[in-house]
């Protein structure tokens, strides 16, 4: 979508003035019209502010790129709440024995299986012999776990798992829970997008930081699975919105020059904030406290209120030019520059006959949907679009839920899934503006698929090898879903822009929905391997 108002050449005027040689027709001729061409928007204004002056750098380093953490606190935390620990069927006459937790395991449930449990009575063999001389037989009946289950403390000591019974018939519940964070993705996607638009960047952050915080709040306190949920669902709203606004504010900060780098800049903090909940979770092991810990320190971030500008390319968007005047002034007064003084003045007329235009072709229905599949080239270029960031979006999140999966630390293993991503980042940054976008995005798309496949023909016990590939592949796929944004920004043509990334965006955030199931099918597989 358009950083910044359109100036583009079908806007332009033909009327032109013919030269009056009378002085009297030209004291009552009306002013001439400005070309709309004419240099007025904040990307020919900002080079003469600074585009990258000590205003934007404040803002940007202390105010838009540490607002990126939120979204990775509340896509990840998640993984960690509802870890899985080793389970089986509880047997109570065996716990008043006073054996641990081995030997009852040993003796109450068939050998490998955890959702099953003896069906005889241990009270009346325990007055006959003694619990260590009483040998399992596998011809003995069984049953379900009619009882609970007992866990394996030693690793995973708090989780949902263990405070709701999530598991054997109810294992496929911790995947509903992250269906319905991915759930509300593209419901918050949209909505917010819209309150983006038009209640302004400043308060449709804060609108959706207070949503999160919320939904926050709720999934430490949930008394039951459903609540968490719900809870669940409500964070995900906000995500990747929480994102994407701090990222579009910062963008439309800065001259055109310093897009890119402030593109890999939000990108980078962004990881950074999955390396400190790496950390976090490493060190808050009860789920609740590590709930709170990922969602209330946030409100810290609303002391940004009064610091944090509304953009001033939304304000001039909207003609609210006083505003956007007030906040350019001080932005050229802290870079050391002079606002010049036929800006406001200027501005007004630009504005005017853009509101002219607005009004002559008001009646004219604009591009919906549809449009994106009216002509050959059009649908070609929507279908690869569409289907290049679906397949990112679903590799990278797929990657990044599997990542503590695998190895034999799961905090050291996101930790560096995690890490893995920043060298990608300035490594697409440098390839980006020398190669392009196309070559760039297809060998990491495939590059990243050949090592996921590799990691697939592996024997179980190689670990090690097992990691370094998957850490390979998010390297890869890490650097492509950077580039796919600006690529199909510059593919859309101008008025498609907004409606193609919108659309291909929400396809692939439906897409999102479906990956924690293959994951839980994934690990189900690799239990049985």
């Amino acid at each position: 979508m358009d950083d910044q108002p359109s100036t583009s050449s079908h806007h332009q005027h033909q009327d032109q003035q013919q030269p009056d040689n009378h002085a009297q027709k030209e004291q009552h001729r009306p002013p001439k019209k400005r070309d709309l061409n004419e240099p007025m928007d904040l990307d020919d204004l900002l080079p003469q502010l600074d585009e990258f002056g000590k205003y934007q750098k404040i803002l940007i380093w202390l105010i838009c790129l540490p607002a990126c953490i939120p979204c990775g606190f509340g896509a990840f935390n998640q993984l960690f709440m509802a870890e899985v620990p080793d389970h089986w069927c509880r047997v109570p006459e065996l716990e008043l024995s006073g054996v641990s937790q081995h030997v009852r395991r040993e003796v109450g449930v068939p050998k490998g299986d955890s959702c099953r449990r003896y069906a005889v009575n241990f009270t009346t063999l325990l007055e006959s012999q003694s619990l260590m001389d009483i040998t399992p037989n596998s011809s003995w009946p069984t049953e379900e776990c009619v009882q609970g289950w007992e866990y394996d403390l030693s690793d995973i000591s708090s989780s949902i798992v263990i405070d709701f019974s999530l598991v054997c018939e109810h294992a496929i519940y911790p995947t509903l829970g992250l269906a319905a964070l991915n759930a509300g993705g593209p419901i918050g996607v949209y909505a917010f997008g819209v309150l983006n638009d038009g209640i302004g960047r400043k308060k449709s952050f804060f609108l959706c930081l207070g949503v999160l915080i919320v939904g926050g709040l709720m999934t430490t306190f949930s008394p039951d699975f459903w609540t968490w949920a719900v809870s669940r669902f409500i964070v995900g709203l906000t995500i990747p919105a929480i994102y994407q606004i701090p990222f579009i504010i910062a963008l439309e900060l800065v001259g055109a020059n310093y897009r890119s780098f402030v593109t890999v800049l939000t990108c980078i903090f962004y990881t950074l904030g999955l390396v400190l909940l790496a950390g976090i979770t490493y060190f808050i092991r009860d789920w609740q406290i590590m709930a709170f810990a990922t969602s209330a320190p946030f409100l810290l971030y609303f002391f940004y209120w009064r610091c944090l500008p509304e953009s001033p390319r939304w304000l001039l968007a909207k003609g609210r030019l006083e505003e956007a005047s007030l906040i350019l002034e001080k932005l050229a007064a802290t870079n050391g520059k002079e606002l010049p003084a036929s800006f406001k003045q200027k501005l007004k007329q630009h504005m005017m006959l853009q509101r002219t235009r607005s009004e002559e072709r008001k009646a004219e229905k604009g591009p919906g949907v549809t449009a994106l599949c009216k002509t050959p080239n059009m649908r070609l270029k929507t279908t690869l679009i569409t289907l290049n960031w679906f397949a990112n979006e679903m590799v990278y999140v797929g990657l990044s839920y599997y990542g503590p999966a695998l190895g034999n630390d799961r905090f050291l293993s996101f930790l560096l899934s995690s890490l893995v991503e920043i060298p990608s980042y300035l490594c697409c940054w440098a390839v980006m503006d020398r190669w392009g976008r196309r070559w760039p995005l297809s060998i990491c798309m495939v590059v990243s698929g050949i090592a996921c496949i590799i990691t697939v023909l592996l024997p179980a016990d190689a670990v090690v090898l097992t990691l370094v590939l998957y850490l390979f592949a998010k390297f890869a796929i890490s650097a492509s879903f950077l580039i796919i944004y600006p690529f199909a920004g510059e593919l859309y043509p101008t008025q498609l822009r907004g409606v193609g990334i919108g659309a291909s965006a929400y396809i692939s955030g439906l897409g999102l929905i479906v990956i924690p199931f293959i994951v839980y099918l994934v690990c189900i597989c690799i239990n049985i391997r």
